[in-house]
């Protein structure tokens, strides 16, 4: 593996650098106080391309490869961890699955405005009885005729209240298990939707969360992304890609923790010199330094098997098991070495803190990511 950067990738990464740090740095805390989605940030975003990750060229999107991806995704979640969460719902779990499973027409209708901001999408997965286990759906698609009635629950849906169209998980085969689940574009128009309030949470205060709710909504067979009983292994393939992005998402609050609190040891002094003087200081900046840079190569490792077009399943849940427990040591150890400033919002480390806990939750966690390494491991 190459670690040096391309020309393109660098430039990448430092056009995001420069546009979160001009515009998205200013509101960062303002959202996460107000609790509101960053609507005034989805059109420069999408001018930027943000949104046209992984989608090919002919629907407006970037081609960037992965790399370029997870540096754009890291330096997002630097000052912002709730729009990298925008931002990946975008490039990781709805746009590809859309490019990959719709047919032509729906590709042309609706890739564009992915990639413009104009078609915010939500991905449907996890259920009141279905979170890790989710392959235990209980949400239905009845066929009838040349339609699907769906009925059924969603819960944790990223960006629910201004999502455009959402992937739907449902069982169209309860008898067969998993082989029974099949995925759906259902987009926001059609009747029989609704949009729960907002969940009152600890950290990405900026990306709202709810529950999405079908009640005999009726979308035409050309709504079905794949064939029938192909829904479970359309999300744990679209998950791979979710996980990548989660891992860049946990890599960057950590990198932003530990500049942070270096800084402010190098800029604080205690009896007479900076506290980064004591060695007890330094040995936890260095075990914190040492960890963000191994969750970099792991998180690079998966990007590159993905660009390679190898399978990335273990990869990618290794980087994100690694990256998103480092995410919450790093930020535990910077907020003590703030000491009482770090627990006041005063400093940026309390919130870090609050958005990494996410990272060890999200798209399967920690728990599950062992699990899936672990069947590799052993096969």
């Amino acid at each position: 593996m190459d670690f040096q950067l391309t020309e393109e990738q660098i430039l990448i990464r430092d056009m995001v650098r420069e546009f979160v740090e001009n515009d998205i740095k200013p509101i960062a805390g303002e959202i996460d106080k107000e609790h509101r989605f960053p609507s005034e940030s989805i059109t420069p975003m999408a001018e930027l391309g943000l949104f046209g990750f992984n989608i090919d060229e002919n629907y407006g999107g970037t081609e960037a490869d992965a790399i370029s991806y997870v540096l754009a995704t890291e330096e997002m979640a630097k000052v912002s961890a709730a729009h990298a969460m925008i931002m990946g719902s975008q490039c990781s779990l709805t746009g590809p699955v859309i490019q990959k499973y719709a047919d032509e027409e729906t590709k042309a209708r609706i890739l564009p405005g992915v990639v413009s901001g104009e078609q915010i999408g939500c991905f449907c997965l996890s259920e009141p009885s279905a979170g890790c286990d989710a392959a235990a759906q209980q949400t239905t698609a009845v066929r009838q005729g040349d339609n699907y009635v769906i009925n059924g629950s969603k819960l944790w849906i990223t960006a629910a209240p201004q999502g455009a169209f959402f992937i739907v998980f449902a069982m169209t085969d309860k008898s067969a298990g998993v082989k029974g689940i099949t995925a759906f574009l259902v987009e926001r128009d059609n009747p029989g939707i609704s949009i729960g309030l907002p969940e009152e949470k600890m950290g990405m205060n900026g990306s709202e969360t709810c529950s999405v709710s079908f009640s005999d909504c009726v979308v035409p067979v050309s709504a079905r992304l794949g064939a029938e009983g192909k829904g479970f292994s359309i999300a744990m393939e679209t998950l791979d890609g979710g996980r990548l992005s989660c891992s860049a998402i946990a890599l960057g609050i950590a990198q932003s923790a530990l500049d942070a609190t270096i800084d402010y040891t190098k800029e604080r002094i205690q009896f007479g010199k900076p506290i980064a003087a004591n060695q007890g200081v330094q040995w936890m900046l260095v075990d914190m330094a040492t960890r963000v840079d191994c969750a970099r190569m792991l998180v690079y490792r998966a990007a590159a098997a993905k660009i390679a077009g190898l399978p990335y399943t273990r990869e990618s849940a290794q980087a994100k098991l690694y990256a998103s427990e480092t995410a919450t040591y790093v930020t535990q150890k910077a907020v003590q070495l703030h000491g009482g400033m770090g627990y006041t919002k005063s400093y940026p480390v309390e919130r870090l803190m609050r958005e990494a806990k996410l990272t060890e939750i999200f798209e399967g966690t920690s728990e599950v990511q062992r699990m899936v390494i672990a069947k590799h491991i052993l096969a």
